[in-house]
């Protein structure tokens, strides 16, 4: 396995939950780490949250869905922190209504923070990485991504769009010495709200946070020459 200390990474939605995770993982393994949020006050809560971690970290507002600003995030990552050579698409949302029910606002906002947040946010990834031919995405998806569920239309479409999207975006520029992963969690504990698992009572049996942020540390650290393409991941022992 190989190492990321000095590496260089940008994580969105990094200010709680999964990405929140996995910017403190990757800080513990010696990445330098820019993270964004949508709110001046969430990312300044979760910089002072990170102030003892030692590592280098700058904290961005942006909202991931308009291109502009995604560029604005790239341009003060580069300033900050220097040449990128990680990106973790890990922003997002769900609406979970049927299909009857969802406006057409519902629509737009899960697919765009789901699925067009990460082509706009790679394409700037790859204008950085193509020139030296070297570079990592990590894609966090789901298991909506494969198996639909009542209630799920928008989310399902935009996670079954983002796993036909990094397949394709890995075979476009595996030549060009880029890797592309995607991992898909189950159940996870965190406050994302409106989903098909019941998070009420207990939740100990769920995926935790970290959990996930081992699984992207573990692709992020594979040998050049190996690309883990997916990652499912599931509860152990999950509620009865």
């Amino acid at each position: 396995m190989g190492s990321l200390a000095g590496e260089v990474a940008i994580v969105t939605g990094g200010t709680r939950g999964i990405g929140r995770a996995i910017v403190e993982r990757l800080l513990d393994e010696g990445a330098s780490v820019t993270f964004c949020g949508r709110s001046r006050e969430s990312v300044d809560k979760a910089m002072s949250a990170l102030a003892s971690s030692g590592g280098r970290a700058c904290g961005q507002v942006a909202d991931v869905t308009q291109p502009n600003e995604v560029h604005r995030l790239f341009e003060a990552a580069d300033r900050a922190l220097g040449p990128l050579d990680i990106l973790v698409n890990n922003a997002g949302a769900g609406i979970f209504r049927k299909v009857g029910e969802l406006s057409i606002a519902d629509w737009q906002r899960t697919i765009d923070l789901n699925l067009s947040a990460a082509f706009y946010c790679s394409r700037e990834a790859l204008e950085r990485f193509l020139p030296r031919g070297s570079g990592y995405i990590v894609n966090i998806s789901s298991l909506a991504g494969t198996n639909p569920f009542s209630g799920g239309a928008a989310y399902n479409a935009a996670k079954f769009g983002l796993n036909g999207f990094s397949e394709a975006m890995n075979l476009d520029h595996r030549q060009d010495g880029v890797r592309v992963s995607y991992i898909m969690p189950g159940s996870v504990n965190t406050g994302f709200s409106g989903g098909p698992s019941d998070r009420s009572g207990d939740t100990s049996w769920m995926i935790a946070p970290e959990d996930v942020a081992e699984a992207v540390a573990m692709v992020l650290r594979m040998p050049a020459r190996t690309t883990v393409s997916r990652v499912e991941m599931r509860p152990a022992r999950p509620k009865k």
